[in-house]
């Protein structure tokens, strides 16, 4: 029996960074998306946990479940033992989980509510370098050095690394561009991400997701195409 079952699309979007965490940590899990669509149809009181849209996380042992990434992140990073000790570095690690939430938020235009334009997407860069620039800054403050060290400082990686690294380097695989911008305004996050990627667990899971998914797929439907046009690689 698996140790927990995910409910997510299969894409590397949202659910990707909870597909992280477990292959870290080394956790196996069963992928429930043939059966999103009924569960999020059935009525709240009749769903493992009420919940509006994926991911949504089960743990087989116990029946217990969450929604929400971040709340789910968090949930494992206290039960995997991939949290700070200390009040700060834990209020610090569910920050970038949300930040990074955000930026996938942003760079889908909320889940695809318009399509990207040439002119949107250039007037949308400054942002996303801004955002590069907050998690570059938070390293920076925690002694984080090119060729060592994590984001909050600590002396293993933990949910803060882990989501980070995630997040950047999908969207470096997916979007050269988005990498080449990375380089340039962020080039400690970007170094931490290609470093935690060699992972053996991480890196396993990036090849498998490239064959599952597709090599080109980040999120789906047309907001996947825009960005693909305007962020990829030419």
């Amino acid at each position: 029996m698996p140790d927990y079952t995910l409910y997510y699309w299969p894409v590397p979007f949202r659910g990707q960074f909870i597909r992280a965490i477990l292959a870290y940590a080394g956790k196996s899990w069963d992928e429930g998306d043939a059966d999103i669509v009924p569960l999020m149809e059935k009525a709240p009181g009749e769903q493992p946990i009420p919940f509006m849209g994926p991911p949504v996380l089960v743990v087989e042992k116990t029946g217990f479940a969450l929604s929400q990434m971040p709340a789910i992140a968090f949930y494992l990073g206290e039960t995997l033992g991939l949290l700070p000790k200390t009040p700060e570095g834990r209020a610090l690690t569910l920050k970038i989980v949300n930040d990074a939430n955000d930026v996938i938020d942003e760079i889908t235009i909320d889940g695809g509510q318009q399509m990207w334009t040439k002119q949107t997407w250039e007037d949308f860069i400054p942002r996303l370098k801004r955002w590069m620039a907050i998690f570059e800054v938070i390293g920076e403050r925690s002694g984080l050095k090119p060729d060592g060290g994590f984001l909050l400082g600590g002396a293993e990686p933990g949910v803060a690394d882990i989501v980070s690294a995630t997040l950047w380097s999908t969207l470096r695989a997916k979007f050269p561009k988005i990498g080449e911008m990375l380089d340039a305004e962020a080039p400690l996050v970007a170094a931490l991400s290609y470093r935690l990627q060699q992972n053996p667990a991480l890196a396993k899971l990036a090849r498998e997701s490239d064959e599952r998914y597709g090599e080109e797929t980040y999120c789906g439907g047309q907001i996947g195409r825009s960005l693909r046009k305007f962020a990829g690689a030419g």
